[in-house]
C-alpha cells in the first residue's frame, strides 16, 4: 500500500503509545504503575456533566455553528476579560474539538512549506508533528535547566529568520512545567513584535499551577504583541474534561476566520453537548480547580522530593502542569541482565520490565537526558511506583 510522505514525516504520540502499551500489560495481569497519562485523575466537576445531561434532555443534540456557538464564545469572552484582562469579539473566537485539534486547524491555515516553526525544546510532543503535517519545518530552540527550561529574548532573537512564520510558547510547560513571568515574556514579546513573528501562546495548563505564581499570557503583555498572538486554551486539563473535546482559540480575527473555514471541511462543529457543558465549566462554580490544585500541589511536593531522594536522579520543582521531569542521565552506561542503559527509552523500558512502572522517554519531548512522570494519578500510585523505581535504579550495575 502506497501511503502520502505526510505519514512518513510523522511518528505516533509517544505518551498515548506509552499508555496504551500499560493498559495492555495490565489486561494481560501485569501490575502496572503507570506515570504515563497526560490527564487528571479526577472526576469531571458533577455541575457541569448535570449540564451536558439536561442538554440531552433538551434536544440539544444537532448540528451548531461550526466554530461554536453563540453561548460558549461569550463564556470565553469573558473567561479572558476576568481572568487575562484580554478583550476579544466573537469573531476572534474558533471552538474545536479540543486543544490539539486547534493547534492543527492553526498550523494548517498559517504554514505552508518552506516555513519555520520557533519550538523551544523540551516540547509537547505532537508539536514539532503538527508543524510537519503542514509542510512547515520545525526549528527546534533548546533551552537548559539552569534557567529554568526557558527560552532567552537572545535565544529567540538568534533563531528567527526570513524564513520564521512563528513561534510556539507553552506555560506551564508540558513536559517540565516551567511557567513565565510576566517580565519573562515581555522581553521575549520586543523580540516578537520587532521580528514581526506570530506568537501561538498554548495556555492549556493556566489553572493548573502552584505557591501562587501569578500566571500571566504573552496577550497581555501589550496590544502591539496581542495583534500577533494566538492565545490557545481548553476545558480539558482545568476542569477534567478531557474526553469532552472542547478547545478553543483567540486571536486576530483574519486568523479566526482561516481557522473556522479549515474546520468547516475536517470536523465541522464541536459536540453540541460538550459544548453546552463547557459553558457550564466556564461560567459555574470554579471551586473544583482549587481542590484539584491543591491534591496536585501535595502530589508534586512529594514526587519531586522522592524523586530527588535517589541516587542518580535530580529533578527541578514545576511552578505549574503535573509533571515532573527529572534528569536521568547519571544512569546511563549502568547495566542490567546483560543490557546497557543508554538513553531515556532503553531507561524506560528497563523500569516497565523490570518494575512494572510506565514512564514516558524524555527523548520524545526533545531531552534524552530526561523522563517524564504524569503525577495526574493517586498518591498511593506515586509511592508505591517511585519505591519500584527507587528499587529498579539501585539494581543496576
Amino acid at each position: 500500500m502506497k501511503f502520502a510522505k505526510r505519514v512518513e514525516r510523522i511518528k505516533p504520540s509517544p505518551t498515548l503509545a506509552i499508555t496504551a502499551k500499560a493498559n495492555a500489560l495490565r489486561a494481560e495481569g501485569r501490575d502496572i504503575i503507570s506515570f504515563g497519562a497526560g490527564e487528571p485523575d479526577f472526576d469531571t466537576p458533577v455541575n457541569i456533566r448535570e449540564a451536558a445531561v439536561s442538554s440531552i434532555r433538551d434536544g440539544f443534540t444537532r448540528y451548531t455553528p461550526v466554530g461554536g456557538i453563540d453561548e460558549l464564545k461569550d463564556a470565553i469572552i469573558e473567561k479572558f476579560r476576568r481572568d487575562n484582562q484580554l478583550i476579544y469579539k466573537k469573531s476572534e473566537i474558533v471552538v474545536s474539538c479540543g486543544a490539539k485539534h486547534v493547534l492543527y486547524n492553526l498550523a494548517q491555515a498559517l504554514f505552508d512549506e518552506g516555513d519555520e516553526v520557533i519550538i523551544p525544546s523540551p516540547y509537547w510532543v505532537s508539536y514539532p508533528d503538527i508543524v510537519l503535517l503542514s509542510g512547515a519545518v520545525p526549528s527546534i530552540l533548546e533551552t537548559r535547566e539552569a534557567n529554568g527550561f526557558k527560552i532567552t529574548p537572545d535565544q529567540l532573537e538568534g533563531a528567527i529568520n526570513k524564513r520564521t512564520r512563528a513561534l510556539v510558547l507553552n506555560s506551564p510547560s508540558n513536559p517540565t512545567g516551567s511557567t513565565y513571568t510576566f517580565a519573562e515574556l515581555e522581553a521575549l514579546a520586543e523580540v516578537i513584535v520587532e521580528k514581526n513573528i506570530l506568537v501561538i501562546s498554548d495556555e492549556i495548563y493556566e489553572k493548573i499551577i502552584y505557591n501562587e505564581f501569578p500566571f500571566s499570557s504573552i496577550a497581555m503583555v501589550s496590544e502591539d504583541v496581542k495583534r500577533l498572538s494566538i492565545v490557545v486554551n481548553g476545558v480539558s486539563k482545568s476542569y477534567a474534561m478531557t474526553g469532552w473535546r472542547i478547545g478553543y482559540a483567540a486571536g486576530p480575527e483574519d486568523i479566526i476566520s482561516a481557522v473556522t473555514k479549515i474546520q468547516s471541511q475536517n470536523t465541522s462543529n464541536p459536540t453540541s453537548i460538550s459544548q453546552k457543558a463547557a459553558v457550564e465549566a466556564l461560567n459555574g462554580d470554579q471551586g473544583a480547580i482549587g481542590e484539584m490544585v491543591e491534591e496536585f500541589g501535595k502530589r508534586r511536593d512529594y514526587i519531586v522530593d522522592a524523586l530527588n531522594r535517589i541516587e542518580g536522579i535530580s529533578c527541578m520543582n514545576p511552578d505549574g502542569a503535573f509533571y515532573a521531569f527529572p534528569d536521568v542521565s547519571s544512569l546511563y552506561g549502568r547495566v542490567y541482565d546483560g543490557k546497557m542503559v543508554s538513553d531515556s527509552a532503553s531507561l524506560a523500558e528497563y523500569f516497565l520490565d523490570a518494575a512494572n512502572v510506565a514512564v514516558v522517554p524524555g527523548i520524545a519531548f526533545g531531552s534524552d537526558d530526561h523522563i517524564r512522570l504524569s503525577y495526574a494519578t493517586s498518591m498511593e500510585n506515586i509511592r508505591e511506583g517511585i519505591t519500584r523505581i527507587k528499587n529498579a535504579v539501585k539494581n543496576l550495575e
